[in-house]
């Protein structure tokens, strides 16, 4: 992990961070797009060019999937199919080393991709806020309320050249994503669709990962950092976060690629702020904590 150009920031500011990250015993991690993305994964918006930004948002909703849940599963299929095809990167490694050294190290992800699991994040030290392309769920959450996970099968192949292929899920698509002969899998307890096991625009986060949330932030103690990775976190309940930490004590240190990001995060003095590519910046960052194996 030190085979990183040092950041061009002030010495000084790394310096403070590592001395700080040493000390702490109670960390928040929010990370958002910008953690995968030197990956090689698209962002949301992009979606390899195959969907438009417009589609690729409409299609994201409970609506979409009432009106046309075939061309639905096809958009997320390709999504997963996309998170398999590229690996976790050094980022997501060292985020998932520092947790493993660190009991109170709790990292909120807004990514859906499954790349942090793979890195061998501590699961129990990871909450999923948007959930995971890897779940499926049923459409009636409170009546019902089936769902399953996928990962272990993360590996099977959902778009096979030519043919239909199926998951332990029972979802089939088609290479040519024209929505021909896709099937829609039932929900194994009522028989109502099978849907994406993620949060859409305009549905609520799971209230159990709220509450999950909520325990994150009233720890007796406070929280000494609060990491925001890739994310500008203008997002509500997540924009509400970097707030949240503060009053609980914390520094807060934000590590975006986009400089504009400084202006929006509400920075204050003792805050640090570290403009550059995650998956090189984390491991230097985190270098206190992950550098020597125990």
């Amino acid at each position: 992990m030190n085979n990183f150009a040092r950041p061009t920031h002030a010495s000084s500011d790394l310096l403070s961070f590592q001395e700080c990250l040493a000390k702490a015993t109670s960390i928040v991690a929010l990370v958002g797009a910008g953690l995968s993305a030197p990956s090689g994964l698209s962002t949301f918006n992009s979606t390899d060019g195959i969907w438009s930004v417009h589609e690729a948002a409409t299609l994201a909703t409970p609506e979409a999937f009432a009106s046309d849940p075939r061309r639905v599963w096809q958009f997320y299929a390709q999504r997963r199919q996309d998170a398999l095809d590229v690996h976790p990167n050094a980022g997501h490694y060292a985020l998932a080393e520092a947790s493993k050294r660190n009991a109170g190290w709790t990292t909120l992800s807004q990514n859906v991709d499954g790349l942090s699991e793979r890195a061998g994040h501590p699961l129990s030290q990871l909450i999923l806020l948007h959930g995971t392309l890897f779940d499926v769920r049923c459409s009636d959450p409170i009546g019902c309320g089936y769902s399953s996970r996928d990962l272990a099968n993360a590996s099977t192949k959902l778009l096979e050249s030519g043919d239909s292929a199926t998951t332990n899920n029972g979802i089939c698509c088609q290479q040519d994503r024209s929505g021909k002969d896709l099937e829609v899998a039932g929900c194994p307890q009522c028989n109502l669709p099978l849907r994406p096991g993620v949060v859409w625009y305009g549905e609520k986060l799971d209230a159990g990962i709220l509450e999950m949330v909520r325990e994150c932030f009233s720890r007796p103690d406070g929280i000494d950092i609060m990491l925001v990775v890739g994310t500008s976190a203008e997002v509500y309940p997540a924009a509400g976060y970097i707030n949240v930490a503060r009053a609980r004590g914390a520094r807060i240190c934000v590590l975006n690629a986009d400089a504009n990001v400084k202006r929006q995060a509400g920075l204050r003095d003792g805050d640090w702020f570290f403009e550059g590519d995650a998956s090189e910046l984390l491991p230097i960052l985190l270098e206190p904590i992950i550098a020597t194996r125990g």
